[in-house]
């Protein structure tokens, strides 16, 4: 079999693959090709891509470049991605916590994933990985646990019908905060 075609905005991500052979065309949806490998002993940062700002993520893109880090950014839609050795996509399919638990199971003791997502943080941080949020606050194994009893009460208010809000836009402070939060996690 020989690839005819492939749909998706780089070569690194299909997310519709046509295959032919003796006996007519075949197509795949869903089929994902993913290119780069992990740094040999090295960190892998790995992003929970459906919520994460773009900012953040142009911000992931050079920092992977710049020390030749492996980037995966994981999300139920197609993500552009500049072209890069150092930088991949990979699409899930569309579900509930499907990004979140790809990432779990494929993270790596010493992987950096960047998250706002408190229950994916929690359960990278008991691999031993480090989770980072798109805010600059480094999830800890000293305070994930308050972090996910206010997630849960925050939900309880919701679910009763109390506006609680959400959190406020990205500031430039924000950003500034994960720039040099990614800097240190990256120069250790």
């Amino acid at each position: 079999m020989r690839v005819l075609a492939h749909s998706g905005a780089r070569a690194s991500v299909a997310t519709v693959v046509t295959l032919s052979d003796a006996t007519g065309s075949f197509r795949f949806p869903g089929l994902i090709i993913v290119s780069g490998t992990r740094t040999m002993g090295g960190m892998q940062i790995w992003v929970d891509a459906d919520a994460c700002p773009n900012v953040i993520k142009e911000i992931l893109f050079r920092a992977a470049d710049r020390v030749k880090v492996q980037v995966t950014l994981v999300a139920n839609q197609l993500v552009q991605v500049p072209r890069s050795k150092h930088i991949r996509s990979i699409q899930v399919a569309a579900g509930f916590d499907v990004a979140d638990t790809y990432i779990a199971q494929h993270a790596r003791t010493g992987d950096l994933v960047i998250t706002a997502d408190i229950p994916l943080a929690a359960e990278v941080i008991e691999k031993g990985c480090l989770a980072l949020n798109p805010r600059g606050e480094l999830y800890t194994r000293e305070n994930i646990r308050q972090r996910l009893n206010m997630r849960d009460f925050m939900d309880t208010l919701r679910g009763s019908g109390i506006d609680t809000g959400g959190p406020p836009a990205l500031s430039q402070a924000d950003r500034m905060a994960f720039a040099n939060q990614l800097d240190r996690l990256l120069a250790r």
